[in-house]
This record gives C-alpha cells, sequence and structure tokens, in this order.
C-alpha cells in the first residue's frame, strides 16, 4: 500500500530533524566551519544525496537552525504572554529558559557563541544578527510584562531581568552537574517576578 501524503510529510520531517540533529552535534563539537558535509550525513546516518535533497548546504542547515531557535524562543513569549499575570509571566521565561538549559546546555552555548560572532565572520555574523534581532524583539515583549507589574523603570528593570538570566544560563551551561539551578530559579523568581 503506498504512503499517504501525510506520511511523507512526516518522514521527510523527521529525515530533516534528524539532519539538523547532527548538524548541531557536529558543530558543537568541530565548529561550523570545521565541521563539513560529510560528518554530518555520518552522523545523522543518512545518504548526502538525501541531505541534499533538504539542504543546499551547510549554512542552509545552519540559517534553518536559527530559524527553529527563533521560533522556540517566540513560543515561550506567546505561552508566557498568554498567561493572566505579569508575574506569571515572567516566572514562565525563567523556568523555560533555565529548564531548557539544563537539558541542553551544549545547545545554549553553541547559540551563545553565534549571538557573539566578530563581524568579519561574514557567515556566522549574518545569523548572529537575525538572532539577535529577533531576540531584541521578544525583549520588548517582556518589558511590557514589567510594565504591566508597576515596575518604575520597566525597561531598565527587564534588562536587569534578563542580564540576571542569562548570567544563569551561562553557569549552568558551564557547571551543569554543580549549579544549584532550582535553588537559584527560586531566588531570580522572587526577585523579579512580584508585583511591586
Amino acid at each position: 500500500m503506498p504512503r499517504t501524503q501525510e506520511e511523507n510529510e512526516r518522514i521527510r520531517q523527521v529525515a530533516k530533524e534528524n539532519i539538523r540533529t547532527a548538524a548541531m552535534e557536529i558543530f558543537i563539537e568541530r565548529g561550523y566551519h570545521d565541521a563539513s558535509i560529510d560528518d554530518v550525513v555520518k552522523k545523522a546516518g543518512v545518504s548526502k544525496g538525501l541531505m541534499y535533497n533538504y539542504y543546499r548546504g551547510k549554512e542552509e542547515l545552519l540559517e534553518e537552525m536559527v530559524q527553529n531557535r527563533i521560533e522556540e524562543i517566540i513560543q515561550v513569549m506567546q505561552e508566557a504572554s498568554a498567561l493572566g499575570s505579569p508575574s506569571e509571566q515572567l516566572k514562565h521565561i525563567v523556568k523555560g529558559a533555565l529548564d531548557n538549559v539544563k537539558q541542553r546546555p551544549d545547545v545554549y552555548r553553541f547559540y551563545l557563541h553565534l549571538q557573539t560572532q566578530p563581524k568579519e565572520d561574514k557567515v556566522l555574523s549574518k545569523y548572529s544578527q537575525i538572532l539577535n534581532e529577533a531576540m531584541a524583539k521578544q525583549f520588548e515583549v517582556q518589558c511590557g510584562m514589567f510594565a504591566g507589574l508597576g515596575t518604575a523603570n520597566a525597561r531598565l528593570r527587564s534588562l536587569y531581568f534578563s542580564s540576571t538570566l542569562h548570567g544563569m544560563m551561562l553557569m549552568i551551561c558551564t557547571y551543569p552537574d554543580q549549579y544549584p539551578t532550582e535553588e537559584m530559579k527560586e531566588q531570580i523568581i522572587q526577585q523579579f517576578c512580584t508585583d511591586r
């Protein structure tokens, strides 16, 4: 019996996800520029022809990975925005961010590294800029949450919150087995996620 269009699409998406996962692992292990398509297809367990059927090369893989990361961030912010109170919205951001880094510290480190690329690296700085611009838009959403808390200077408080949260995320990915994530999660929630 031939496969349905839905089955074919599901198989296609699974194959693409396997290729992206393998690419992420190789990019983390060797760096974007030192990774090869041969490394990626070997890790993914697919033929080079199938890989090129979905992606023209490394840069297109990176582009889709960055787009997926942006979609993850937008989803967390949309979920947070749908909650009733600003304090619950901010708690959702904290929990989502810290739990995500705890589960995938290398992935967070990869995107952090991507965001800090020098402008001379034309390929990586292009995707760094795309990611940074998307995060800046979500920062504006977050500023609105702090305004909803009644914070005097919502923008400054939001920036302080983001700086604290990203510092914690960096500590988790640097010391994944030693960092007291749950205790620190409670600290940041107490400090930032309550009505003023």
